[in-house]
């Protein structure tokens, strides 16, 4: 027979094979079997807490993505506190003999004392005219400003000058040839700072904009705190609205926050200092992150983050900075200062609209306390000169005055118990995909007393993972199905970095990636999804038999959905092998009356392990869904090379204490 041939009859056979469930493992292997266990003595509630999500600010996630300001370096202070400093990305328009363009300490605001100040040497007449449309400064925002038609934007911005003013303020394209939207402010006095605030509403769309600020009248004006937000961010919070969605359909348990390496800074007058960013967004001074490289005006701050946890029903974990940098770390004696400033930060979490901190949050718009529960004392600090010392003196005076608040130590207690206090500890895991993917039994050998485990940070990094991959995100699935086996010392998890701007990838992969003006998720960003319905629900017992163990793993639920308020049995396969596998599933200690006949089928997979998505393609590596016709007690399934499948099966009770028990005791955890 010629090669056509055998080519033919294999086909054949495959397509035999696909529809009537073939038995032969010449072509996959069909021997494996999940048994999943639903008597009264094989559940587990896992943690309400369990999957959640980790916010950085790095890749520009905040300042520039999430955070919907359009203007870069707002007050002028990216340069430092020197005049003259630099004010990139703010550039002029016109050259040295029409204006002069510098910056000064003449700004009205303490604590970030940089204006700019523009010398016009142009008139609207004379011997030296100013050209057609005048001469002044623009700002592209964070690699272009999206202005999109029939939108509003709401610009606010600080003036001063001598004598009367006529500024024409637009949002033009990105050299300036196309006008978008244009107002003129007009004063005759505005020798004292002035605020004055424009609402811009485009006529076109262009994602590559740009802000101007231009005069034709001579005379000398400063600028300060420009800033430009659209007027449609998430309730009015200032989060970028298609970024946010994407995060709240995850539906997160909890949010950590700000970091990360970002917390720590690589020198201590660089970390994240949360007094710096409360109150007026006018008078926060703006920081250099000095371990990603850039400059962040801390319009997203303190404030702003527990209004996020609050606005997607998120637990906030904050992670605080202990007096320890990347370079540094405070001696004991002198710590003091910093588990106050922990301490008050707390108060302005929680604290009555009386008191001190709270005050300040109740200033700012929310007298009711933010729900915080959860804190961790450092980022990756565990052995780091003074950390032990440091950490026992801030878990003492937050234990006292925050007896309810659950610490997080930065030291991994997965190998050996820790020889200090803690409710929960820190573990991170960044590597290749074996790696993760073997590390599904990781907490399988740990001890059932102490402290239970925050994974707070995982990923599938490197080679493997691209800029996210599928075989990043099989590898982190089967992972976290380790981690709801062992949910019962394994409290949450989270994946990181959340978001990158493409224009600054300073860590690959990364969940969501974004510009100016549109957003995709990686393949790792829609295999939390299928995590999504496991905080509070009840974890059965499920057993694999099969010699292709080694490439599957998989885990089973039942969980409550509160769409539809009915209850359904999921069950979550990873096939990490290249090879088609024949599943039986046999559910056991279940009456089959109460599983419907049918379910749904959703599965992540793709034509090669290595396929990304990107703004061409955004969900070339996407969840597909289908229908299931025949489900029950027992169901053959066919689980494709390299994918995660997930099984949900409608249960017929509207209560699920009729289906699983309540006796947590009887669970036996190492499944």
């Amino acid at each position: 027979m010629g090669t056509s041939g055998h080519a033919l009859v294999l086909g054949l056979l495959t397509v035999c094979c696909v529809l009537f469930r073939c038995s032969s493992t010449s072509l996959w292997e069909s021997n494996a079997v999940l048994v999943v266990n639903a008597s009264h003595n094989s559940t587990r509630k896992m943690p309400e807490s369990l999957f959640g999500i980790f916010f950085e600010e790095i890749n520009h996630a905040g300042a520039g993505g999430l955070w919907a300001e359009l203007v870069s370096n707002r007050g002028f202070e990216s340069g430092g506190q020197h005049s003259p400093s630099i004010i990139d990305p703010w550039s002029i328009i016109g050259d040295d003999s029409l204006l002069r363009v510098s910056t000064d300490f003449s700004s009205c605001f303490k604590r970030n004392p940089i204006a700019l100040r523009m010398e016009v040497l142009c008139d609207n007449n004379g011997p030296n005219v100013c050209p057609v449309g005048g001469v002044g400064i623009y700002n592209p925002g964070y690699w272009g400003m999206n202005i999109e038609q029939g939108k509003t934007y709401n610009l606010v911005l600080y003036i001063r000058s001598s004598g009367a003013i006529n500024v024409s303020v637009s949002l033009t394209d990105s050299i300036g040839i196309q006008t978008l939207a244009t107002k003129n402010i007009i004063a005759s006095d505005v020798s004292n700072w002035t605020k004055m605030e424009v609402k811009l509403e485009a006529s076109g769309s262009n994602r590559n904009s740009r802000l101007q600020l231009k005069t034709n009248k001579k005379g000398v004006i400063w600028f300060d705190q420009v800033s430009l937000m659209p007027n449609d961010t998430y309730k009015g919070h200032g989060f970028r609205s298609d970024l946010y969605k994407m995060v709240a359909d995850m539906k997160p348990a909890f949010i950590r926050f700000p970091g990360g390496c970002f917390v720590e800074g690589e020198f201590l007058r660089n970390a994240f200092r949360w007094k710096e960013t409360v109150g007026p967004w006018e008078e926060r001074p703006g920081h250099f992150g000095d371990v990603w490289f850039y400059w962040t005006d801390d319009g997203l701050g303190h404030f702003e983050f527990f209004q996020l946890a609050e606005d997607l029903g998120a637990a906030p974990i904050w992670v605080f900075n202990n007096g320890i940098s990347h370079q540094e770390s405070v001696d004991p004696s002198n710590i003091m200062p910093f588990v106050q400033e922990a301490l008050d930060g707390i108060e302005f979490a929680r604290g009555d609209p009386n008191s001190t901190w709270g005050s300040v949050r109740a200033a700012m718009g929310h007298p009711k306390p933010f729900e915080l529960k959860y804190v961790a004392i450092g980022n990756e600090d565990c052995g780091k000169p003074h950390y032990r010392e440091n950490y026992l003196k801030f878990y003492a005076a937050i234990r006292k005055a925050y007896p309810d608040i659950k610490m997080i130590s930065n030291c991994d207690g997965s190998n050996a118990q820790l020889d200090h206090p803690a409710d929960m500890y820190d573990f991170h895991i960044y590597s290749n995909s074996n790696t993760v993917f073997s590390m599904a039994n990781t907490f399988d050998r740990t001890s059932r007393v102490g402290p239970k485990a925050f994974v707070s940070e995982y990923a599938v990094t490197g080679e493997d993972a691209g800029k996210g991959s599928l075989l990043a995100a099989l590898a982190e699935a089967a992972f976290l199905i380790g981690l709801e086996k062992n949910s019962d010392i394994v409290e949450m998890a989270s994946y990181a970095p959340l978001f990158v701007n493409t224009n600054d990838r300073r860590w690959n992969p990364d969940a969501i990636v974004f510009d100016s003006s549109q957003a995709y998720g990686t393949p790792s960003y829609y295999m939390q999804h299928f995590f999504s319905e496991s905080n509070g629900a009840t974890l059965l017992k499920s057993t694999l038999q099969a010699n292709s163990s080694k490439t599957l793993e998989a885990s089973a639920i039942l969980f409550h959905n509160p769409v539809d308020k009915a209850n359904y049995l999921r069950i979550k396969v990873v096939n990490f092998g290249s090879s088609t596998v024949g599943l039986k599933i046999v559910i056991d200690g279940l009456d089959p009356n109460l599983l419907d006949t049918s379910g749904s089928k959703t599965v992540l997979s793709s034509t090669d392990v290595k396929d990304e998505n990107s703004f061409a393609n955004p969900i070339k590596v996407a969840p597909v869904q289908s229908l299931m016709e025949k489900a029950g007690k027992n169901m053959d399934v066919v689980l494709l090379p390299h994918s995660l499948t997930c099984f949900d099966v409608l249960t017929k009770s509207s209560d699920i204490t009729q289906i699983t028990a309540d006796d947590e005791d009887s669970y036996v955890s190492s499944m």
